[in-house]
């Protein structure tokens, strides 16, 4: 269920002021977002518009794109992810991000999951066996893949390796999951699978989520921002966002006359 007032929630994370460079060219201008915790939002626009790139500056994934200047503010519980003193391996524990294609490690469905743990220094077996229990079924994938932990990741299907992804995210316990289109190569009924994951899984975290899908940010997402050229155009309520747009660019948008 979507939140009645999704606006009244403790903010989680803040976007101020943030401007971004390649080089040369500008691709985002001024952006100010507040996020409310325990919510999902939702980045719409046409390609190219900014949302992709916004998404990658909320864990710093874009440090790893030569060129690439940022000036302004991201605020994760207060503290300011682009400060001197954070801890970048830290910050993507804490942000996890989910791709378009999912991307499984060569290795075992377990391997996958208990691969960050491992990084962070779990080593017992009885504590990792229940992280991998906990994350398949928080992703929705315990009873799917619980016969064939050790068997390869890449022997699961496209849905199935997508929510794979996620749980692997969960296993390290985030605190805001970033959805980078994360249906866009699934078939219907995965779409829907990994949509109403979403739904359950705001119960614990602040969800993300870049959608060229209208319908999808329609059906799942308690707020919507709308990009067009770098620029946010407009945030509020999904709802009133898609009903009494405030903009006409928004407008135009959602009712297909560009993008």
């Amino acid at each position: 269920m979507k939140h009645a007032n999704p606006v009244a929630s403790k903010e989680k994370l803040r976007v101020e002021g943030v401007d971004l460079f390649y080089g040369d060219n500008q691709a985002l201008f001024e952006i100010n977002l507040s996020v409310p915790e325990g919510s999902i939002t939702a980045f719409i626009g046409p390609s190219g518009c900014g949302k992709s790139t916004l998404l990658r500056t909320l864990n710093r994934m874009n440090d790893l794109i030569g060129g690439v200047k940022i000036t302004g503010q991201v605020l994760v519980d207060g503290e300011n992810i682009y400060g001197a003193d954070t801890d970048v391996v830290n910050l993507r524990k804490n942000v996890g991000m989910v791709f378009q294609r999912p991307n499984p490690f060569q290795m075992s469905i377990y391997d996958n999951i208990a691969y960050g743990p491992r990084i962070h220094g779990i080593r017992r077996k009885k504590e990792l066996d229940e992280i991998v229990e906990r994350s398949l079924r928080q992703a929705a994938l315990w009873d799917e893949a619980k016969d064939r932990l050790n068997k390869s990741a890449l022997g699961l299907s496209g849905g199935q390796q997508q929510r794979l992804c996620i749980a692997r995210l969960l296993a390290v316990e985030p605190k805001v999951l970033l959805m980078d289109e994360p249906t866009s190569a699934l078939d219907p009924i995965s779409t829907l699978k990994v949509e109403e994951l979403t739904q359950e899984l705001k119960e614990k975290y602040t969800i993300i989520i870049v959608t060229h899908n209208m319908q999808q940010a329609a059906r799942i997402s308690d707020t919507t921002a709308f990009f067009l050229n770098g620029v946010m155009v407009e945030h509020g309520e999904t709802d009133k966002l898609f009903t009494t747009p405030g903009d006409k660019r928004t407008e135009d948008y959602i009712t297909g006359r560009f993008g």
